[in-house]
């Protein structure tokens, strides 16, 4: 059994949906990250981190328990502990762990500062927004053309589309636009119509909470504004 310990956010959802597809079982620790419990001295003894998602798994390689934080970690993890949505051939294997890092230090990253600038700051800064809207187009962009001489940015659908379908999927939030990216559009309806994925997505959603409606959730999520 693995025990998962999430909350519902984009790096929540990657590995939500990663569980979903390999069918491994698995039970939800839910970490309400608005209100602080990402903090908790028992949660810090698992991801030193204090980010969603971790997983225990209690039946690690060696026979032991095996805790793994950083999603993409935890993908790389799960492929390989199920032969699944990573490929073997070393040549292909490096393909889908290049694209997999691409989400990790910029598509996520980017989409993610966009969005915080764009919605969630209390004080607009018109810099942040224009920086991180231009950065986060740039990327999308080069998933459009990638996606033209792939159905999936390795391949075969793999952890690395799983990695960046959750960050596409809140575009609208971080100031963007897939009008004018049809392959992007393609390849988010492909995925999006996955039943694993339709799972993985739901859950917990609940649980959800509106940060732009709530001054305690922004204050646990990014602390006190401090502006000179």
């Amino acid at each position: 059994m693995i025990k998962l310990y999430t909350w519902p956010t984009p790096n929540g959802h990657k590995v939500q949906i990663m569980l979903e597809e390999v069918g491994l079982p698995y039970s939800v620790h839910p970490i309400d990250i608005t209100q602080g419990a990402q903090f908790a001295p028992t949660y810090l003894a698992l991801n030193p981190n204090n980010k969603v998602p971790t997983i225990v798994d209690e039946e690690g390689p060696d026979g032991k328990p095996i805790t793994v934080f950083e999603t993409g970690a935890i993908l790389i993890y799960l492929a390989e502990k199920t032969g699944r949505f990573m490929p073997s051939d070393p040549r292909a294997r490096s393909e889908v762990l290049q694209w997999l890092m691409w989400q990790m230090g910029g598509l996520g990253p980017m989409l993610g500062q966009a969005q915080h600038f764009y919605r969630y700051a209390t004080e607009k800064v018109p810099y942040g927004i224009e920086r991180y809207t231009k950065e986060g187009r740039r990327l999308l962009r080069v998933m459009e053309k990638r996606l033209g001489v792939r159905d999936f940015l390795a391949g075969d659908y793999s952890i690395a589309d799983i990695a960046c379908f959750p960050w596409v999927r809140i575009h609208k939030m971080a100031n963007q636009s897939l009008d004018d990216l049809p392959r992007v559009s393609r390849w988010y309806s492909t995925i999006r119509s996955r039943p694993a994925v339709e799972r993985g997505i739901k859950l917990l959603i609940d649980q959800w909470v509106d940060v732009t409606k709530s001054e305690d959730a922004r204050t646990n999520l990014f602390g006190k504004p401090q502006y000179s």
